[in-house]
């Protein structure tokens, strides 16, 4: 049941059972605390108009977030191609720009639609 966290072992995966649905329980609250981050997140950098934000500001902390984190964590250097080499996505200038492009295009549309 609900109660049985004693009964839990190292390495045995929590389950709920929630209306007909299995849910495995550390995706459930890794979720749950990733989204409330980026609601809080949004909501003191923007304030209360922060709603239709959300999905911008999350989606980009999501990706440099992962992409920081695979440059990091995977070694892209032992893959070895005939032409080129493999290397993490946030060594690369193109990314970058690309996304401080679409963070500057969103800044400028808030700006300019609230100065109307």
């Amino acid at each position: 049941g609900l109660y049985d966290i004693p009964g839990v072992e190292v390495g045995q995966h929590f389950y709920w059972q929630i209306g007909g649905f299995q849910i495995h329980a550390q995706v459930l609250i890794t979720s749950w605390v990733v989204i409330t981050i980026l609601l809080d997140l949004s909501k003191t950098q923007i304030g209360e108009e922060y709603g239709p934000w959300v999905p911008f500001i999350g989606t980009m902390f999501l990706c440099i977030f992962v992409l920081n984190w695979s440059g990091a964590l995977l070694p892209w250097k032992i893959i070895e191609l005939p032409y080129g080499e493999l290397a993490a996505s946030m060594n690369d200038i193109n990314t970058l720009v690309a996304l401080a492009l679409l963070k500057l295009a969103a800044y400028f549309y808030v700006g300019l639609r609230k100065k109307d």
